[in-house]
């Protein structure tokens, strides 16, 4: 087998030369890696997508069809290609316009920019399945609640010895609630599955101004998308926009005790070397995931509960 290429600063120099003539020799700086892909800045105004294997080459050129359908849906704003291509025998490029915001681990989000989350929720339920199906986008089903409640038990054990968590905390999602908090038949839709700090673009006054990382998107269940924004931008806020967006009591505790669950998991994970992700990482995520929100305070929640 043939070892695919390695991307290097000559690599999307030369590239940005060839898709942007009218600036002379753009400066290109490595913006972030990843299984792949490779993401370089290019001048003040692009950015420039390098796909490293096959999958990551027709994952992206899925996400580029994707985005054009969300674009106007998701009430945020969704980076758009100027160029695509191959910049290496069956590897994919996509050149990118620059949104404005940055991204953080830990974005400061105003009651705008939850207004700005919420948008974005209720476009990503208004984007038509079929649709997205004629894309390839996956379908995946929702994870069971019950299993990862018996995991976090384990984790917050181990957790509870290194003195990192009090266990008592899962004890509020009991068995009999896990399985009431499945997700309602007919739930399946587009989900970004994956909003982490990373993908949201954030301005100085807490707006979110644009969303990336794509290419994760699947067909299934809307409280991962909650689940993501709780681990991001605390449980509080994900709860008020996922309400916001029209969300009941069920997929938004559902999204909370996804992410309390996937939290306690890390992070034991992470202090048992296991998840390459930085300790102090892993503990601001559990963080913000378990922040109280008044919603715990329900306890029964009517079988037809919609959306």
């Amino acid at each position: 087998m043939t070892q695919a290429p390695t991307p290097t600063a000559e690599t999307v120099r030369r590239l940005a030369r060839s898709l942007l003539p009218e600036e002379a020799g753009p400066d290109v700086a490595p913006a972030a890696e990843g299984p792949g892909h490779s993401t370089w800045w290019v001048g003040t105004r692009h950015v420039l997508r390098l796909a490293t294997d096959r999958d990551a080459s027709a994952r992206q050129r899925r996400e580029l069809r994707l985005r054009a359908l969300v674009r106007p849906h998701t009430g945020v704003a969704v980076p758009t290609s100027v160029a695509q291509g191959e910049w290496a025998a069956g590897l994919a490029y996509t050149l990118d316009t620059r949104l404005p915001g940055t991204t953080v681990e830990e974005p400061d989000i105003s009651a705008v920019g939850e207004a700005d989350l919420a948008a974005l929720l209720t476009g990503l339920r208004e984007v038509p399945v079929r649709q997205i199906e004629a894309l390839g986008v996956p379908r995946l089903p929702p994870r069971p609640l019950e299993a990862l409640r018996a995991a976090a038990a384990s984790a917050a054990a181990r957790l509870a010895e290194a003195d990192e968590f009090d266990p008592a905390r899962l004890a509020q999602l009991t068995a009999p609630a896990a399985r009431q908090l499945v997700p309602q038949p007919g739930a399946a839709i587009l989900v970004h599955h994956n909003l982490g700090g990373d993908h949201l673009l954030v301005s100085g006054d807490g707006r979110v101004r644009g969303v990336l990382g794509w290419t994760d998107a699947v067909i299934g269940d809307p409280a991962e998308d909650i689940a993501s924004l709780a681990v991001a931008v605390g449980a509080p806020t994900a709860v008020r926009a996922a309400t916001l967006a029209g969300y009941g009591a069920r997929p938004c505790l559902r999204g909370l005790w996804l992410a309390r669950c996937d939290t306690l998991t890390r992070l034991a994970d992470g202090l048992d070397g296991r998840d390459p992700t930085p300790p102090p990482v892993l503990r601001a995520r559990l963080r913000r995931a378990w922040e109280a929100i008044m919603l715990e305070r329900v306890t029964e929640l009517p079988d037809d509960e919609t959306p």
